[in-house]
This record gives structure tokens, C-alpha cells and sequence, in this order.
């Protein structure tokens, strides 16, 4: 991924809001900027050129059980900015994950999915592209980024037999075909990554187990076997009822993960770069309520 200047790091995560997104037929819900500013402190941890393989940087966001989207920011110093409200009607999306079609490291967009139809909205914008039909099927789904080699971030789809499947994106919300790349996911509870966690070019996953294991799945950047075998990461892991990853939280160039407590504090595991040691400690970044949220994305 590009590394922005930090101006341009600033426009980019301004525009991560998504307007007023109403299809002829669609569901009716908005969403609106999400305005940041980068401290001037910020500065010197970003380079004055763009540079390649940096991790992307994004907010990470929440829907509440009432539908309203919150927005979180990285505030430049290993957290998030306090929370800013990003719109409503979104209490029947049963899932909701950002999209880059770019690879200029800063989401575009979300793709959800609300009864059986999958939708694509842009940020900024009021307009919602209707993807398809089915996808009631499908029991988690999510963008980890680039699997297939494209610049576009791709879609991953597990159904309820277990069977994970990868979508193509076009770069425009549209998505290719779907391609089975196997099956035995529904060990997991959940699946979550943006960006290369190794230090290879690749974006990978982790996928947690439901006892409690973590498991790293390198990427390999063929969308035809788009992981490696599973490693072991280490256990203890039931304690968290969510992990996310929206990329680079701490602004160092590597992917982070973001991990919810059943007590609903938040926690950091910021990304070595190392396969076999992929996270350092964890870091409390939130101390509770973060149980308000449904979906976090």
C-alpha cells in the first residue's frame, strides 16, 4: 500500500464517511463524514514521498443495536480519537466490511449485506450500488485487503457448511465470480486481517478457533490458493468476543489487531512484521463499552 503524505492522510480519513446512500429499492440509512485532524505531532511519522508496502490506515467503526454508526480514528499515538457519530439505519446490515479499490491504503467505501442483497456504498457519496442477491448463505463475510493480485481489495464469504469462498473486486464495488478456496473455516469463530502481517507483500488473515486459538494464514497473492497452511499464533483468545483489524492503528507501517473483551474493553496487538511472532503485548486502548457495538468494522 501507498503511504500518504500526513496532509494527505488528513483528506483521506475526512472522506471516510459515507453520505446519504439510498438505491431505488434499497434500504434507507446515511452516514456522514467522519472529519479528522492529524495532530502536528503526527507528522514526522510519515514520509514526504510515497512509499510501497505500508500498511493501510483506516478507522475503525461500530453500529450500534439502534443502527447509528460511530466512527473511531487513530489519534497518532497507538489509540483512537473519541467517537464521532456517522449516520443511521444501518440496524439490519447483518454484516459490514471497508473496501479499497484503489491501493492508496485508505478505504473507499463498505460493502454490507442487509436480508439476502449485497451493497456497495461509496464514501461521500449518496449513492448505493446494488451487488446481489443471496448472500443469506453466507454466515461471515469480510475484506482482508488484496487476496487475488489486482490492485482492487477483494471479498471472503463463508457459508454455513464452513466452505470459504473469495470474490474478485472489479474496483468498483462490482465483484467477480465466486472461487471456493476450501472448506473446514466453520472451526472458527472469527476471521479477521488487513494487510501483510509477515513482511513478504502479502496480505494475510488470522482466524480465531472456538477454543480460544489463534491462527495465522499467509497470503500467498494467487487468487486460485490465496493461503498457506495454517500456523499456530497461541491461545488464550476466548477471553476476546471480537477481533477486528482495520490496519495500521499506531501509524508504524504495520497491520495491527484490535481485540474486544467480554467485559467490552479494548485491546491493541500491534504487528512485528514477524510470521513467527506476529503481535507484540497487548495494549488496553479502550477501558469498556465497547460491547455497545453489534458489528465493528
Amino acid at each position: 500500500m501507498a503511504r500518504a503524505t500526513a496532509a494527505a492522510l488528513t483528506a483521506a480519513l475526512v472522506a471516510t464517511g459515507a453520505g446519504s446512500a439510498v438505491a431505488a429499492d434499497g434500504p434507507g440509512r446515511s452516514a456522514s463524514k467522519a472529519p479528522v485532524d492529524v495532530k502536528a505531532s503526527d507528522a514526522s511519522k510519515f514520509s514526504t514521498s510515497a512509499e510501497e508496502d505500508y500498511a493501510p490506515i483506516n478507522g475503525l467503526y461500530g453500529v450500534d443495536s439502534a443502527g447509528d454508526m460511530w466512527a473511531y480514528v487513530p489519534n497518532g499515538e497507538g489509540g483512537l480519537d473519541s467517537r464521532l457519530y456517522n449516520g443511521y439505519g444501518w440496524e439490519n446490515s447483518r454484516f459490514i466490511t471497508q473496501v479499497d479499490h484503489d491501493a492508496d491504503g485508505f478505504s473507499d467505501g463498505i460493502w454490507d449485506v442487509t436480508g439476502s442483497q449485497l451493497y456497495y456504498t461509496e464514501w461521500g457519496t449518496d449513492q448505493q450500488l446494488f451487488v446481489g442477491n443471496g448472500w443469506n448463505i453466507y454466515d461471515r463475510l469480510l475484506s482482508t485487503g488484496n487476496l487475488g493480485g489486482a490492485a482492487a481489495d477483494d471479498l471472503l464469504a463463508r457459508d454455513k457448511s464452513g466452505v470459504l469462498y473469495l470474490y474478485l473486486g472489479y474496483g468498483n464495488g462490482k465483484l467477480t465470480q465466486r472461487y471456493r478456496v476450501g472448506g473446514g473455516w466453520n472451526a472458527y469463530t472469527h476471521i479477521a486481517g488487513q494487510g501483510d502481517l509477515t513482511g513478504d507483500g502479502k496480505n494475510d488473515i488470522v482466524a480465531k478457533d472456538s477454543s480460544g486459538v489463534l491462527w495465522l494464514y499467509k497470503g500467498t497473492g494467487d487468487y486460485k490458493a490465496p493461503f498457506t497452511s495454517r500456523t499456530r499464533i497461541g491461545g488464550g483468545w476466548n477471553t476476546y468476543n471480537n477481533v477486528v483489524s482495520v490496519g495500521d492503528i499506531d501509524i508504524d507501517g504495520i497491520t495491527d489487531l484490535v481485540a474486544r473483551d467480554k467485559n467490552g474493553a479494548l485491546y491493541l496487538y500491534k504487528g512485528t512484521g514477524n510470521a513467527a511472532s506476529p503481535y507484540k503485548s497487548r495494549v488496553k486502548i479502550g477501558s469498556g463499552g465497547w460491547n455497545t457495538y453489534r458489528l465493528m468494522f
